[in-house]
Parts: structure tokens; C-alpha cells; sequence
């Protein structure tokens, strides 16, 4: 599997009133490190035309976050089947490697136009799976 990492430096914003990061801001980051991922990895011409929706978050939260942790987010592709991909999402604490969330993503690829469902290509599944 391909995988994209990215670094997060949790702030104000980001905390609940438990002084935590909020539930909401993972699930936010999970779709922000999905969508980057996506992007750096396809080329445009693979990117036209179509775009990716989510049909199912599955998130287990481990341990919390707190002001001023970094947190090392990590994701890749474990499969896909006719139009959906599977996306897992884990954050670390970058400084202990303690687990604090993991997550599984349903995407469904659609055509940009119709708004309907399109088979995963092989060409995305090369970019994205390692043989």
C-alpha cells in the first residue's frame, strides 16, 4: 500500500470543552489527509471529471490529543471493488507513537457530471495499491 503522512500541530481551535481535541476536527482531518493524498498522488488529467464522496466513516478513538501535541496522521488504500475504495486513516502522537485514532472510509467514485457511481480504474488502482 501507498501511504501519505502528514503532521499536525493540534491548537485552541482544535479542543473540546474537556480540553481535547474535538471529536469533530478528527473527522476533518481524516477528510483533509484523504483529499491531499488524493491530489498529490493523481495526476490531473486522472483527477478530471470525477470526484469522491464519502459513503461510511467507521472511527475508533484511542487516547486524546491535547494543546500543542503534533500528531502524525497516516493514510492509504487497502482495496477497492467496482466503485468503492477503502481508506484507512491512523494518527499518532508524533513524540510517544501512542495510537490516538484509527478510522475506515468508504469512498464511492462518481462521474463529476452525472453524479453516478463509476467503476475504480486500474490506472488509479496502480497509482494507489502497490502490487
Amino acid at each position: 500500500m501507498e501511504s501519505y503522512e502528514k503532521r499536525i500541530r493540534v491548537s485552541e481551535n482544535d479542543l473540546d470543552e474537556l480540553k481535547h481535541v474535538n471529536n469533530v476536527r478528527y473527522v476533518q482531518w481524516i477528510q483533509d489527509i484523504s483529499k491531499e493524498h488524493w491530489e498529490t498522488t493523481a495526476p490531473k488529467e486522472m483527477r478530471a471529471g470525477i470526484l469522491w464522496v464519502v459513503k461510511k466513516h467507521t472511527i475508533d478513538y484511542f487516547s486524546s490529543a491535547v494543546l500543542g501535541d503534533e500528531i502524525l496522521a497516516r493514510t492509504f488504500i487497502a482495496n477497492t471493488k467496482g466503485a468503492l475504495s477503502i481508506r484507512w486513516v491512523e494518527m499518532f502522537n508524533a513524540d510517544t507513537n501512542e495510537l490516538l485514532v484509527r478510522s475506515q472510509t468508504e469512498w464511492c467514485l462518481l462521474n463529476a457530471l452525472t453524479l453516478r457511481p463509476i467503476r475504480i480504474s486500474e490506472a488509479i488502482k496502480k497509482a494507489f495499491l502497490k502490487q
